[in-house]
């Protein structure tokens, strides 16, 4: 089990299959049987605390999970003070001062437009998800969108993907791992001027394919 801490107010973590077979039979037990996972929410908050400095007591947590590749799950756990909780949809959120009902919203990590924009915080991360990728059967990434480019920016590396192919059957899955290294960046034609003018073009198409090619 890995916990990040994303920002004062949020944590991410990142269990694999042996984490998951610990608490419940399988992973799909995991998701149908979530009321029973209580308790290892209770366990995850006591190590988010002392790993990260994650404190949660009174406060309502939001809890958001998606599964990426077979053995890989991810929750997002946010947390909201008593001042912040009329605006939020209490159907999603776990009361930490209670026991009442626990509903966990998985979570799909495809964009929903044409064109869309990732960011990693190191080149290894690229490394690490065309590693990910590379593990999918009879993938075609080069299917995926009409271009993809690997831009190098203020020690940050971009990933922008245009004219995605939503009809390629791995789309999801694809998207999916990728949110597992990088971060969903909001789209936007200044956003894509300013990597133009700016940062430095570190593949310039096909970014993915090329990663896998000579970084795996």
């Amino acid at each position: 089990m890995k916990i990040e801490k994303l920002t004062d107010n949020k944590i991410r973590i990142i269990m694999n299959i042996d984490d998951i077979e610990k608490n419940t039979n399988d992973i799909h037990t995991f998701f149908d049987n979530i009321m029973n996972s209580q308790n290892l929410f209770l366990d995850i908050l006591q190590k988010a605390e002392k790993e990260v400095d994650f404190h949660t007591e009174g406060c309502k947590l939001l809890i958001e999970a998606f599964s990426t590749l077979e053995d890989v799950v991810v929750f997002t756990i946010t947390k909201y003070s008593s001042s912040e909780n009329s605006s939020i949809n209490t159907n999603n959120v776990l009361n930490n001062d209670s026991k009442r009902k626990l509903i966990v919203k998985r979570k799909n990590n495809t964009p929903s437009l044409k064109n869309a924009v990732y960011e990693f915080d190191n080149f290894d991360y690229f490394c690490d998800f065309c590693n990910s990728i590379s593990k999918i059967e009879n993938l075609n990434i080069d299917k995926l969108a009409k271009k993809i480019v690997l831009y190098n920016y203020q020690n940050k590396f971009f990933l922008v993907f245009k004219d995605i192919n939503f009809k390629d059957k791995y789309v999801h899955k694809v998207f999916n791992i990728l949110s597992e290294f990088a971060k969903f960046q909001n789209f936007s034609a200044n956003f894509e001027y300013k990597l133009a003018e700016h940062a430095k073009i570190y593949i310039k198409n096909n970014a993915i394919s090329k990663g896998i090619q000579y970084f795996v």
